[in-house]
Parts: C-alpha cells; sequence; structure tokens
C-alpha cells in the first residue's frame, strides 16, 4: 500500500511541476503516473549500471555528475512515455532536482 501512495505522491509532484516548468509537459494525469512508474524503474534498474560506468568521473567531480546522469533517466523517460515531453537537458535537470528535492523531502523513512 505504501508503494501506491509513492507512486501517486510521486505523480503528483510531476505533474505540478509540469505546470510549473515551462520545458516540460504531460498531457494528463495518468501520463504522470507512468512517468513516476517508468523514472521509479530507470531508477533501480538503470542508474546503478551508469553510476558503475561513470565512477572515475563522478569521483572526480566530487558527485556532481550524478545530477547529469539523473537528468539523463528523465530525458530517456521522455523518450519513452508518450505525453511526457522534455524540451532539453537543462529542463530535465531542473527537473531531477526539483524531483529529487520533493522525495529527500517526503519519503525518507
Amino acid at each position: 500500500m505504501g508503494f501506491i501512495i509513492q507512486l501517486l505522491l510521486s505523480a503528483v509532484v510531476v505533474f505540478v511541476l509540469a505546470w510549473l516548468l515551462p520545458g516540460i509537459e504531460v498531457a494528463s494525469y495518468g501520463s504522470a503516473i507512468l512517468v513516476a512508474l517508468v523514472i521509479g524503474l530507470l531508477q533501480l534498474i538503470v542508474k546503478p549500471i551508469l553510476v558503475v560506468l561513470t565512477l572515475p568521473i563522478t569521483i572526480l567531480t566530487l558527485g556532481l555528475f550524478l545530477i547529469v546522469i539523473n537528468a539523463l533517466l528523465i530525458l530517456l523517460a521522455g523518450s519513452i512515455v508518450a505525453g511526457f515531453t522534455v524540451s532539453n537537458f537543462w529542463w530535465a535537470v531542473l527537473f531531477s532536482l526539483l524531483l529529487s528535492l520533493f522525495g529527500a523531502m517526503y519519503f525518507q523513512k
């Protein structure tokens, strides 16, 4: 039950951020739920692989390259989910930072 609540809250955040940021568009609340699910799956499966592959540059940049990885995952989610568009890399960076900030504030146990 907690997973469903977390997914719905993430979808609300995705929908609100798309409303606030002009470079992000979400077609419907159903698309926002799908975006939240896809981003969660990408962070679960793809992100650890990218972190290991880019470990030297991540260490060199003192972890700041993780922001680039998160933005790339947002862009990948934008190409996977119909009804979710990200206009460019910088909007993806801002979107991922705000989404991570919300996750850090509300999903800590």
